[in-house]
């Protein structure tokens, strides 16, 4: 339900819009390893998101630079499909999430045929009135399926915001573990500007990370939030010059990529659902998280390597 970046105004930039987001977001974050160029409107859902595995790290990287990284119903898809793919493959262990061109997202291209990327379709520019339940239906298989991907992930996810990130984009690099940001990124809770109501699970993440007030002037009022100002509140780990952000993103990621796997999948779990439940309920469930900790080969490696004076060597197992 986030509005086109075709549509968009003031300091949400539409693509073609020559704004001035620095060489970050023109660049984007490229995975250490390149790839191939990308061919002029090959929208396929391979080439609008590709995926690169480097070092036991998996780059996710949002490819439409011509509209923003705008998400289609195929990106969402398949950023969904990458995402589980990543919790259950042994050989990845962190992931990266970033956008090539001038912004990290857009928000929802409303435009994108097959549906909305933040909404499923909720956003369609048809007349036609839609069916009791078919906007609530389609926000909870869109937007909020895409976001519950990043939040449920057991490896642990690193956005790294080259430039605008804007409705469902804003959300889906908040709903990451870490977020770095190059110093030309910019946050937009862009709904209100349409007389929208925030999905894609802003309304839950927001309060959550700087409190309702906090998030209720960012909602109601849709204005751009710099890099340095959302570090500020709370909501990026890091603020990095242009040419530093794919460098500390991929640094950070590797250092997740040799931690111990299941114990930071863990550690993730507990932390998210420490939001929505009572102390009671959180410590019950960091004992068992501890309990099953402790069948892991990297826990036993790591008590021994403690006794043994030696750096841990952590498989991920």
């Amino acid at each position: 339900m986030t509005s086109s970046p075709h549509e968009t105004r003031d300091d949400t930039p539409p693509a073609g819009r020559d704004a001035a987001l620095g060489g970050a977001a023109r660049a984007g974050a490229a995975p250490p390893e390149g790839r191939p160029a990308r061919e002029a409107g090959d929208d396929s859902p391979e080439a609008v998101v590709t995926c690169t595995t480097d070092d036991a790290v998996a780059w996710l990287t949002l490819d439409r630079p011509h509209a923003l990284n705008a998400l289609t119903w195929d990106q969402r898809e398949r950023l969904i499909g990458l995402l589980a793919d990543a919790s259950a493959d042994d050989g990845v262990r962190a992931v990266v999430l970033t956008g090539r061109g001038r912004g990290f997202c857009a928000g929802a291209d409303l435009r994108g045929g097959n549906g909305s990327g933040g909404s499923g379709g909720s956003g369609s520019t048809s007349r036609t009135e839609p069916a009791a339940g078919q906007v609530a239906r389609t926000v909870e298989r869109g937007a909020q399926r895409l976001i519950a991907a990043v939040l449920d992930c057991e490896k642990p996810v690193i956005a790294a915001v080259n430039g605008t990130a804007a409705g469902i984009g804003a959300h889906l690099a908040l709903a990451c573990d870490l977020v770095l940001a190059a110093e030309e990124a910019a946050f937009v809770e862009v709904f209100v500007r349409r007389g929208l109501v925030p999905d894609g699970g802003g309304a839950y993440l927001l309060p959550r990370l700087v409190g309702p007030q906090r998030a209720k002037e960012l909602m109601f009022f849709g204005d751009s939030l710099p890099a340095a100002e959302a570090a500020r509140l709370g909501l990026v780990n890091r603020v990095l010059p242009a040419g530093e952000l794919a460098g500390t993103a991929r640094d950070w990621a590797q250092r997740l990529a040799t931690g111990p796997t299941r114990a930071l999948a863990l550690t993730k779990r507990l932390v998210n659902a420490s939001l929505d439940t009572d102390r009671s309920a959180a410590f019950a469930a960091e004992a068992w998280a501890q309990e099953i900790n402790m069948t892991t080969r990297d826990a036993r490696e790591g008590v021994a390597s403690f006794a043994q004076r030696r750096s841990p060597v952590f498989e991920g197992r």
